[in-house]
């Protein structure tokens, strides 16, 4: 069962914001969402955090400052997401404009796992770097970094995940969440780490005279890359996040972005002039995050960082042709897994596991997201590895921190778990496939443990009802054009409306025309196949249906119950 519930707005918030100059739409909205004055609203560059707050950023500078200026190789070792992706390609763009010698090494997803293992470690050598760089992973690869040193290189870890016990003994450590950083935003996504690790090298060769005989590199021009990754990583957007995303989308939308987010964008059939987060959320991202999940997200880092077009342009089609492929093999999972759930009380349960022997690795984290949405439960689904292995990925609900959770399950089982790591609402894991069976129950007896029986009904946030003025084209790109994302949500209203039409697009699409008073609405709902009744309460979003050069307003349905 969906409860629909109405955000407070604080009228003071409100009334102050409209008088600073904010639209008032946006002003109700703003004020709803904690911005309490005109000034938490500036994007510009200058209100950024300063790079001094990150614990380990002057050592890690000041290796890579030696290292650019001894000529020494420089390695970047990447993850296989999106947020990996570009964190890579801000660091081989940003020290190639020092003019470092520099490569990258991205590990496969079905070879040698997650981060940096021993394994990649010994995968790095024969690149023969002297110097390695982790972005968006390493606060949890003591063994690895033990073997990189072994093998002779300076470690610098940048990364923005959760440290477990013990840290790795790395030359340098970036991350806002490793024990006493004093950075505020602990949410910045593994590319905004290493975007501020790039500025912090730029300041420390600036201290050493290093532009004195060449020009000093802009490093703005990568913030269309951070905006893309964090957009991606479905981190918190937080005053600083919304900073670097705002500058990145300005970028964008000025068309001065790099070739491989032009051809992602073009491939995608979006106008960069009107990007938005939704577009780098739903359009970009799942391009580049389908060549991690099904080949070898080598290819999503050679898009971005290429200067050639032409190249980016082939690479880009190639990555679109991936990501309908991931398409119809997600599709597949999702039916089989609609035919286990038939089979479960959702309702009983406080989490949810699934696994069939030929489901897809790469694609068991978008499906674990799909069951989590649509029955609002923990949910883990996992898939067949190597030896015996499964490997699990988890998707949570509010209430429940998913690490925390596992690391529960491991401290009452330690030989349960042979590895495990992630967020507060995505997390994964490996454990042995006889051993399922016990996850299953125990996960089930944690999740039950913490999760108060409020936290099992799903709450759906909205912003009431939009005044009847604002559901016009003016409205919806203004909505568009401003910064929503995880912990700052876009816009969700709710009202009732009278059903006057409807049909099914597709088999699976729900098209509807409302009414309220003597307006009429055109309105949709994506996979949803089940008919409404004459009068509903719906949740909807403002968005813009563009067809054959025409752009009209159309409502999207998250959510709809009898009136």
């Amino acid at each position: 069962m969906t409860h629909i519930v109405e955000r407070a707005v604080p009228q003071r918030a409100r009334l102050m914001l409209e008088q600073s100059g904010v639209h008032p739409l946006l002003a109700r909205l703003y004020a709803a969402r904690g911005i309490a004055a005109a000034d938490e609203l500036d994007t510009q560059l200058k209100s950024l955090l300063p790079p001094e707050g990150l614990k380990g950023i002057d050592a890690a500078a000041a290796l890579l400052a030696d290292a650019v200026m001894a000529q020494k190789k420089i390695l970047v070792v990447a993850d296989y997401d999106c947020d990996g992706a570009t964190a890579c390609a801000v660091g081989l763009r940003a020290l190639r404009m020092f003019g470092a010698t520099t490569d990258y090494l991205v590990p496969n997803r079905f070879e040698t796992g997650y981060g940096l293992s021993p394994e990649v470690a010994r995968l790095a050598q024969a690149k023969q770097p002297d110097v390695l760089v982790t972005v968006d992973n390493g606060i949890a690869s003591v063994a690895g970094v033990a073997e990189a040193k072994r093998l002779g290189m300076q470690v610098i870890v940048t990364d923005h995940h959760l440290p477990g016990d013990a840290l790795p003994a790395a030359d340098a450590i970036v991350n806002p969440n490793q024990p006493g950083c004093r950075f505020a935003s602990k949410g910045i996504a593994g590319v905004g780490v290493m975007f501020y690790v790039m500025l912090a090298l730029r300041a420390e060769l600036r201290k050493r005279g290093f532009f004195a005989a060449r020009p000093e590199p802009n490093l703005a021009e990568l913030l269309d890359l951070v905006a893309l990754g964090t957009v991606a990583d479905v981190v918190p957007l937080d005053r600083n996040n919304r900073i670097l995303v705002a500058q990145g989308l300005a970028r964008i939308r000025q068309r001065r972005m790099c070739p491989g987010i032009a051809a992602l964008l073009q491939v995608a059939g979006r106008d960069p002039a009107r990007a938005s987060t939704f577009d780098l959320g739903f359009a970009v991202g799942p391009r580049l995050n389908a060549a991690g999940r099904l080949a070898d997200m080598s290819l999503g880092i050679e898009c971005l960082a290429t200067d050639d077009m032409g190249r980016a342009l082939n690479i880009a089609q190639d990555l679109d042709a991936i990501n309908h492929e991931r398409r119809a093999i997600e599709a597949d999972m999702r039916a089989a897994a609609a035919i286990q759930l038939e089979g479960i009380d959702a309702a009983e349960r406080a989490s949810l596991t699934l696994f069939e022997p030929a489901w897809h690795q790469g694609v068991i984290g978008i499906l674990a997201g799909r069951v989590k949405e649509k029955l609002h439960r923990p949910t883990f689904v996992f898939a067949r590895g190597e030896g015996g292995e499964l490997k699990g990925s988890g998707r949570s609900i509010p209430g429940l921190h998913l690490r925390d959770a596992l690391d529960l399950v491991a401290k009452q089982r330690p030989e349960l778990l042979k590895r495990f790591g992630g967020h507060a609402a995505a997390a994964g894991l490996t454990l042995m496939e006889s051993d399922l069976p016990a996850f299953e129950a125990l996960f089930e007896q944690v999740a039950r443990a913490l999760l108060p029986p409020a936290a099992l009904m799903r709450t759906l946030e909205t912003d009431g009802p939009l005044e009847a003025a604002y559901y016009g084209l003016t409205s919806a790109r203004l909505l568009q054009e401003a910064i929503w994302g995880q912990a700052f949500p876009a816009p969700l209203f709710a009202d009732e409306f009278e059903v006057v039409q409807q049909r099914l697009l597709k088999d699976k699409h729900l098209k509807l025309t409302l009414k309220k008073g003597k307006a009429r609405f055109d309105a949709i709902r994506f996979n949803h196949a089940e008919g409404a009744g004459e009068r509903i309460r719906a949740a909807f979003r403002l968005d813009i249906n563009e067809w054959q050069g025409e752009a009209n307003v159309q409502l999207v349905l998250e959510h709809f119950e009898a009136a």
